[in-house]
């Protein structure tokens, strides 16, 4: 199950780069959405995927006796969603208003502070 997971985390991470390097501000908001996705299972997987046992520990114990789901992983993944969805609802409504402003979705079009004609940056210091 592990393999089948770490396949999966690695088709994520390959299809958000993709996206990542697009010139589209959509594509590029859903491959930072995707790769924040990627980024959770993979902690998800390192923190052993068992179904079988809880994550608690027996009274009277201070070590588990058994292979147990480590709760740490599925806590912090919890609350990257959280922040992940702010992050992306946050992201989707700038992507909105720049695109009402400058009327263009492409980031080559969007170059408002490089006039053309204007000169060129330098090239050495």
């Amino acid at each position: 199950m592990e393999t089948a997971f770490a396949a999966l985390v690695g088709v994520f991470f390959a299809a958000s780069i993709y996206l990542l390097l697009s010139r589209s501000v959509i594509r590029m908001l859903l491959g930072l959405t995707l790769f924040g996705n990627a980024v959770n299972l993979l902690i998800f997987t390192a923190g052993r995927l068992t179904r079988e046992v809880p994550p608690i520990v027996p009274d009277g114990l201070k070590v588990p006796t058994e292979q147990i789901a480590n709760p740490l992983p599925q806590a912090l993944i919890l609350t990257a969603i959280v922040i992940g969805f702010a992050m992306f609802t946050f992201l989707l409504v700038l992507a909105y208003r720049a695109y009402q402003t400058l009327n263009a979705d492409n980031t080559d079009t969007m170059r408002l502070t490089e006039p053309k004609g204007g000169p060129n940056p330098p090239l050495s210091y």
